[in-house]
């Protein structure tokens, strides 16, 4: 792995690099996938089934395209009775911190006649996609789904791409069933996002699609947000690691292997002051590559977007880190939390040298859904919010209004709205 001295010139070209990553760099497909979007809007079911066919090597029609409940008692006698406790484990964490999330209407009311207030009401239809393929991702359906549950949607249906039996994997349907999906549908890729977005005979329309997929799928979020709404366009897998001379080298490389395995696009970068630990970490780098097993990937992703940086201060290392605005950021410092106020800039912040990324992926409750390149400057992770809207709430009595209509209506008339000022006049016309 590349060991370079943190400059600004290796910071900008860092960033424009990972800045090619982006689903918006990527024109050269949407015009495919626009084709399958109008497809799918056209001639619906029969467009979905021919497309599963095309792209998925299954026979999937209006008799088979929902998953049954025999089928979901089958996924179940086929799942490791352990992964099963442990779904139902991460279940409970991910569950008990969205609650945390949860935002209430209220109402605030004066003695002068007025009433203001927020209502709170969450999305009525919500869909799910849940990539498939070489992909199986239990833990993206428990990130999804439970957030949607906790903030009161009460109706989710969930898309999957099934293999060419016809079958989806057990442990997604496991990992659906046990987080409440009421439905899912065995479509997947771009047909599936169009299918959620405009309806067909069989798939409901929603108001809103989450969850990550490859960059068909990404670009036909991109293409449905108006019609719907939707969490994010998210990028390739990334993390950075904030470390000083304290730090573990082979725990450091261990974790940003981690990240370097999803695709030969992720990014694995570390931020250090030490050049000592930077070449130790990349020596167990490499000694941890072969013994993986997906090292050809690892390698590659690496070769592409792996990079150990050297700075001269913290105060520089930190300035980096919040340029670069990393999905996931380990702190391994003396002291990480102090160095923690200082991060404006992260999906998601691990503290602490135990604080191993796929804690965040898999068990501790966070979401695992995270802004990527660079969108953690002005994104979220995924989160109850993202499942509620809110309705303004306003009541005037005749008096409330009396006392302030004039104000109401010059305003109204410095901008030439002449109608607007007499929508609050001609209410007291005999004063």
């Amino acid at each position: 792995m590349r060991i370079l001295k943190l400059t600004k010139d290796t910071q900008t070209n860092i960033l424009e690099s990972l800045l090619k990553r982006s689903p918006n760099s990527y024109g050269e497909y949407e015009g495919r996938v626009n084709a399958i979007i109008e497809e799918v809007r056209k001639n619906r079911d029969a467009a979905i089934f021919s497309y599963t066919k095309q792209f998925d090597a299954a026979d999937i029609n209006a008799g088979n395209i929902r998953v049954t409940e025999d089928e979901i008692k089958e996924a179940y006698e086929l799942v490791d009775p352990k992964l099963l406790e442990v779904i139902r484990k991460a279940l409970v964490n991910i569950r008990d911190y969205h609650a945390k999330q949860r935002q209430f209407s209220w109402f605030d009311s004066e003695e002068s006649g007025i009433i203001l207030g927020q209502k709170v009401t969450a999305l009525a239809n919500v869909g799910v996609y849940v990539p498939g393929g070489k992909a199986v991702y239990p833990s993206s359906v428990l990130m999804n789904v439970i957030p949607a549950k906790v903030a009161g949607v009460k109706n989710i249906v969930m898309t999957t791409p099934p293999g060419p039996d016809g079958k989806v994997y057990p442990s997604t349907l496991v990992a659906a069933n046990e987080a409440g999906v009421d439905a899912i549908y065995k479509v997947g890729g771009a047909q599936a996002i169009a299918a959620l977005a405009f309806g067909t005979e069989s798939i409901p329309k929603v108001d809103k699609i989450v969850g990550p997929g490859n960059i068909y799928v990404a670009l036909a979020k991109k293409a449905v947000f108006g019609y719907v709404s939707i969490d994010s366009i998210a990028g390739p897998s990334e993390i950075m690691v904030l470390a000083d001379e304290t730090a573990n080298p082979r725990f450091v490389a261990a974790d940003l292997l981690s990240q370097a395995e999803h695709d030969e696009m992720a990014s694995a970068i570390m931020v250090t002051t030490s050049q000592k630990l930077a070449e130790e970490t990349a020596a167990e780098i490499d000694k941890f590559v072969t013994q993986l097993s997906r090292k050809e990937i690892i390698t590659k992703s690496l070769e592409n977007y792996g990079y150990i940086l050297v700075a001269d201060t913290m105060e520089d290392a930190i300035t980096t880190v919040n340029e670069i605005a990393s999905e996931h950021l380990e702190i391994v410092t003396k002291n990480p939390f102090e160095t923690m106020t200082k991060i404006r800039n992260a999906g998601a912040i691990f503290i602490g040298e135990y604080s191993s990324e796929p804690l965040g992926d898999y068990f501790a409750g966070p979401n695992h859904v995270l802004p990527t390149n660079g969108t953690a400057k002005f994104f979220s992770p995924l989160s109850v919010d993202d499942f509620i809207k809110k309705s303004s709430i306003i009541s005037y009595s005749k008096e409330a209004l009396e006392a302030v209509y004039q104000d109401i209506a010059q305003f109204a008339e410095c901008e030439k709205l002449t109608a607007h000022a007499n929508s609050v006049r001609v209410r007291f016309e005999d004063k």
